[in-house]
């Protein structure tokens, strides 16, 4: 029986070391495929556009480097529509980490005629196309307000967001218990106060996860941006790198170039709250 019951944990242990190899190999394979559109354009950006468009084409990064990014400052005003994007991506995920973070607090812990209603307008705007309410918003934006051309026309419009109010309102619920609740207003804290104390530093992944797709999609936005910053010199990273393509002739290697090096702030963000990221998504997948 003992020979027996140690033949089967054996048989267990290999049939497990198979499937986690085959599990690694299919991570392996799936991480490469990710990486690849990133090795490629800085394959792209390293080259001139005559070995690009060759057949086959360069699979190695070549020694244009400096030169596209020459080009690339040349055409555009490169570091100043970094600074912009930066300041726009940094004004609107922080607006949004507090005002979105506020009302999902307000929605899962605090009573209030009409809530559910409320709550379900806000997630109805989700399913309206942002194409629609384009002309409207311009019209309010740049003709009675008079911000055409300015930074807070594409800032302040962002600074709440339907899917921010949505996730914060998800996570709370789950995180923030009802009875810490109860017992912080039993110590006379007031609602600010539980939220500020309470709920802040137990939602750390959640807002890790929120200012990493807010950023990213503030960062890529090119339709409002170029409506509202028309100014070559004033406008987005997203806008001016449009510029980089001619109308008669591309040259490739700067344009990638000019893709790789405003695409780098993205990846540095994602990993630097990485760790915070996967622990949001994970949060509530294993009880303990």
């Amino acid at each position: 029986m003992v020979k027996e019951y140690q033949l089967g944990l054996e048989k267990r242990r290999k049939s497990l070391s198979v499937g986690k190899v085959f599990l690694y190999l299919i991570l392996f394979i799936g991480a490469l495929c990710s990486l690849f559109p990133f090795y490629w354009m800085f394959v792209m950006a390293t080259n001139p556009t005559h070995l690009i468009a060759s057949i086959p084409p360069a699979v190695i990064p070549g020694s244009h480097t400096i030169e596209n990014f020459r080009n690339v400052l040349n055409r555009i005003d490169f570091f100043g529509s970094m600074l912009n994007s930066l300041i726009v991506s940094a004004a609107v995920t922080f607006g949004q980490l507090f005002l979105c973070s506020l009302a999902g607090y307000s929605f899962a812990k605090i009573r209030f005629p009409g809530k559910k209603v409320v709550f379900a307008i806000v997630l109805g705007t989700m399913m309206v196309p942002k194409q629609l309410g384009l002309i409207p918003s311009y019209i309010l934006v740049a003709k009675w307000l008079g911000w055409l051309g300015q930074l807070q026309s594409v800032i302040i419009p962002y600074l709440v967001g339907a899917f921010g109010i949505f996730w914060m309102n998800q996570y709370i619920k789950e995180a923030i218990h009802d009875e810490l609740i109860d017992s912080a207003k039993i110590d006379g804290c007031s609602n600010f106060r539980i939220y500020y104390n309470i709920v802040v530093p137990n939602i750390l992944p959640a807002f890790a996860t929120l200012g990493i797709i807010v950023f990213m999609q503030v960062w890529n936005d090119f339709m409002w941006p170029m409506v509202m910053l028309p100014q070559l010199n004033n406008t987005t990273i997203m806008v001016a790198l449009r510029n980089l393509n001619d109308l008669h002739a591309s040259d490739y290697g700067m344009i990638m170039s000019g893709v790789f090096w405003a695409t780098a702030p993205l990846i540095v963000i994602f990993l630097s709250f990485n760790r915070l990221f996967i622990e949001s998504l994970t949060q509530g997948a294993v009880k303990g």
